[in-house]
């Protein structure tokens, strides 16, 4: 087993080193209305008897940057249980994690599959992940450490611990000034990350995060769309209980885009004030 799947099977939701079935290039984002509306501003936490978010109407349009508070929960730990489904080549394997969390400092994983119980661990922090898994020919387990750098270069797209952190979370990945407009019931604030744009789509009601979708302009035009789902109430907090990662990446061979499609679905959340653990031995 090469490096690339044993990164796989330790944070196989968000980026694989397995086969990725062709998709259409020519799929396109959703259109935009840029006009002037009148929005609201929630406050941070909903309402928890009845789901509802009280606001405060406050008026922007499109030039406007920094105006849209989005409805995002607040922690100190995070504790689930998760199940995450792999579709590739037509056909859908299923792995369990176990996932623990410091918001924006720490992430870790378990990996089980099936009757072999626990394949990988990793450890993720701000700028490098820590991997040992077991090799499927050897039964050894291995340990491996990436920055993001290499990750990035290996996977043809800029990835950080904030992606990662989003797609578990639903959190806006990128905290930037942005472009305010108005689509079919949105919120679209656009971005620039170097040559990334990045669209995050909010929900005009609840002012939750309910898309984001990252492309790389030149020369690759690689893409990645996040999509939140299955929103319930949790300490107050409306939380995505259901999130899927597309990546299209054109391959430099064929120059064809392939597809690699990750769901992640929480089974038990928690959202904690005291201290986590996150053992990870190797030695």
């Amino acid at each position: 087993m090469n490096k690339s799947s044993l990164f796989f099977l330790a944070i196989t939701f968000f980026f694989t080193a397995c086969k990725r079935q062709q998709i259409n290039q020519s799929a396109s984002l959703l259109s935009t209305d840029s006009v002037e509306v009148s929005i609201v501003n929630p406050l941070i936490m909903a309402d928890s008897a009845n789901g509802s978010t009280p606001v405060i109407p406050v008026k922007v349009n499109e030039y406007e940057e920094d105006k849209l508070n989005i409805n995002e929960i607040d922690f100190k730990y995070l504790k689930a249980k998760s199940k995450i489904a792999i579709v590739k080549d037509g056909k859908t394997d299923n792995v369990g994690a176990n996932i623990r969390m410091k918001k924006d400092s720490i992430i870790w994983l378990s990996i089980s599959y099936g009757v072999f119980g626990e394949v990988a661990r990793a450890l993720i922090t701000t700028d490098s992940a820590f991997i040992f898994a077991t090799n499927q020919k050897t039964l050894k387990r291995e340990y491996h450490k990436y920055s993001f750098a290499e990750l990035s270069q290996e996977y043809n797209f800029g990835l950080n611990f904030n992606i990662i952190q989003s797609a578990i979370i639903g959190s806006q990945p990128i905290k930037k000034k942005y472009k305010l407009s108005k689509d079919k019931g949105f919120f679209l604030l656009k971005q620039k990350e170097g040559r990334v744009s990045i669209d995050n789509y909010v929900g005009e009601v609840d002012r939750k995060l309910k898309k984001v979708m990252l492309q790389d302009e030149l020369p690759t035009k690689h893409k990645m769309t996040l999509d939140f789902e299955d929103f319930t109430t949790l300490n107050q907090y409306l939380f995505p209980y259901s999130s899927v990662l597309t990546l299209d990446v054109q391959s430099p061979d064929d120059q064809k885009f392939y597809q690699t499609l990750i769901e992640l679905k929480h089974t038990k959340v928690e959202l904690l004030e005291q201290p986590l653990e996150f053992p990870f031995k190797y030695q």
